[in-house]
């Protein structure tokens, strides 16, 4: 292949940060980003329906002829794998790569796995988890608050909004003594400086975002592509100004996005 174009998305900023490592590891590459916010959130919804919109989020991003997506959702990769591994392109999800990297951290304390309210639900982060390390105890912990926080802005540590939803998730994760922490919702991202503040700085915490970007880095450099200099490229199913806001201010640079929609809400 000449040139490689890799779609992302996700129900809003939070695929960002597996934008930004796909960004740093592959500056060549070219990225179609869609944010589906006037979806947003998906953590609260129903197996069947995220099935449903997770095809509808993959048909969007193929209309731009991309070469491999990233599923830059914990909920979808928890929720809809079947469709993800349908597509014709390959596709990538946060669940795999970040439960494989997490199974190599040292120590045999337990493991706390943060996600969305239908992540946790589905078992599938967990069950992986316990699979893949079966001699350490499992903490699924849903912090679906997270999520609206992070869409809001509420995002520094200082903040005592973020400060108490922190410490009323995360006490009992605290207690257990965990080891490692998986940020398996990629909103987690924006907050893992609070994360970190409040759990201490012997805590291992693992972005799922982060190592489905490597992932997805690691696959296009084994095809050996020969490509140009990159361009980005945001849609957004929500306000494209506040997309723009946020995201700038997320990403340091001016974005500007564009209305695409990948199908109806309900």
């Amino acid at each position: 292949m000449d040139k490689y174009t890799v779609g992302i998305f996700d129900s809003g900023l939070g695929g960002l940060s597996a934008y930004t490592v796909l960004r740093s590891l592959l500056p060549e590459v070219n990225i179609i980003y869609f944010a589906d916010t006037g979806r947003n959130p998906y953590g609260t919804r129903k197996p069947d329906r995220l099935r449903v919109m997770a095809g509808e989020d993959l048909a969007f991003l193929l209309q731009f002829d991309v070469s491999a997506i990233i599923a830059a959702c914990g909920t979808m990769s928890a929720n809809a794998p079947e469709v993800l591994k349908a597509c014709r392109v390959p596709v990538v999800n946060v669940l795999e790569p970040s439960v494989r990297r997490m199974a190599e951290l040292p120590g045999k304390g337990p493991l706390a796995v943060l996600a969305t309210d239908a992540s946790i639900r589905s078992g599938a982060f967990a069950a992986k988890l316990k699979e893949a390390v079966p001699d350490r105890s499992i903490l699924p912990v849903a912090c679906q608050d997270f999520v609206a926080l992070c869409e809001a802005g509420i995002t520094s540590p200082e903040d005592s909004r973020l400060k108490e939803s922190v410490r009323r998730y995360l006490a009992p994760v605290k207690e257990a003594g965990a080891e490692g922490i998986l940020l398996g919702c990629t909103h987690f991202d924006m907050v893992e400086q609070a994360i970190r503040d409040y759990l201490g700085p012997d805590v291992n915490i693992l972005s799922a975002a982060a190592c489905a970007a490597r992932e997805m880095a690691e696959l296009l450099r084994r095809e050996k592509a020969d490509m140009g200099k990159g361009k980005s490229c945001f849609y957004t199913s929500g306000s494209v100004t506040e997309f723009e806001k946020k995201a700038s201010g997320i990403l340091a640079f001016p974005v500007r996005a564009e209305a695409g929609s990948a199908g109806e809400d309900c």
